[in-house]
């Protein structure tokens, strides 16, 4: 496996699997805050249509103006909601951020989050997500719908944007159809970090191919949950030959081991760096999303003991370089897929 040439990206999970949400950000505020003093990549805060707790892009809305760098990832479901906010949720979340937004692609599947809309009943897993792609198509393609130069404020002449700025993208899909342009002009990151989360193979069944597709069509970074480097590294292998396939630079594609994390003491948090270290080592990814079992033992613990030790041993940064969530990937803020065609008719 080849061994990434990169410094190793570090994610975590601010949701506590075992237990219920709160009812409010506030008890996220800390998490975040601490992951930011870790120097963290970013965090990932899970939402489930219709589920108990506050939305996550309400929540890391509010998370953003008390944090200064830390990269801000929330779930959304693409199945029953419309592609224009989903494109304007994420966004938002990017301007008040100043640029550290990122969102995971989620698909609902199930009758009592269909029941929730009324609008249509729960389809296969493997067809909400080929829906998903869509919606990440037509969301990238709102984000480019505003030109970075389209504001333009002239008071002298009372214009706010310049129209040949903005861009209809007509995007028409097998379940909905978008015309466009969006109402939020275009992000500061250009097009906010979208991550899918995958299991280990593709050949898991119809729906694990589909996000797989979703992955290596769409995604900057792609969470893999895997529970052996060498498995971890035939999958990031993988990603990178499908990436290929659709014309991407595989190179441009972060794959990060999602690994389920429980630190009872001290001392595990350092057996984890060792762990973190040998998968790095041998290749197996670009860096690690952990999944605390209770996020308010084990943060503190990673942020403490197992980040300094990473350091020690050059695997990670002191500090952040960059101000958004694109610089600490290490990944270019692209350029509006609109600008050039507006180029070529001049």
């Amino acid at each position: 496996m080849p061994v990434p040439h990169h410094p190793l990206r570090l994610a975590v999970a601010l949701d506590a699997p075992q237990a219920p949400p709160p009812s409010d950000a506030a008890p996220y505020l800390a998490l975040a805050r601490l992951a930011e003093r870790g120097t963290l990549d970013f965090v990932t805060l899970g939402d489930r249509f219709g589920g108990p707790g506050p939305d996550a892009l309400s929540v890391l809305a509010r998370v953003a103006p008390t944090t200064e760098r830390l990269g801000l990832v929330a779930t959304v479901t693409t199945t029953h909601t419309e592609p224009f906010h989903v494109s304007t949720g994420v966004a938002t979340l990017d301007w008040v951020s100043r640029g550290r937004a990122g969102w995971t692609v989620a698909a609902s599947t199930s009758e009592a989050e269909a029941a929730l809309v009324g609008r249509r009943p729960a389809a296969p897993a493997a067809e909400v997500w080929s829906e998903a792609d869509e919606v990440a198509d037509v969301v990238g393609r709102l984000w480019d719908s505003w030109e970075d130069d389209a504001e333009i404020r002239d008071r002298a002449t009372g214009r706010f944007v310049d129209r040949d700025r903005l861009h209809y993208v007509d995007f028409t899909a097998h379940t909905f159809t978008v015309r466009g342009p969006s109402i939020v002009p275009r992000p500061p990151q250009g097009r906010p970090v979208t991550v899918v989360e995958v299991a280990d193979a593709p050949d898991a069944g119809h729906a694990e191919r589909a996000r797989w597709a979703v992955a290596a069509a769409r995604a900057d970074v792609v969470l893999v949950r895997a529970e052996d480097p060498g498995t971890a590294g035939a999958a990031r292998a993988a990603l990178h030959d499908r990436a290929r396939a659709h014309g991407r630079d595989p190179g441009a594609l972060r794959v990060l081991a999602s690994l389920p994390v429980e630190l009872e003491s001290p001392a595990d948090a350092v057996g984890l760096a060792d762990l973190l270290g040998d998968w790095f080592a041998q290749g197996a990814a670009d860096g690690f999303h952990l999944r605390p079992a209770d996020p308010a033992r084990d943060l503190p613990r990673i942020v403490e003991g197992t980040v300094p030790t990473l350091r020690e041993r050059g695997l990670f940064r002191h500090s952040y370089e960059g101000t958004t969530l694109r610089d600490h990937l290490g990944l270019p803020r692209p350029a509006s897929i609109y600008a050039p065609a507006r180029e070529a008719v001049r």
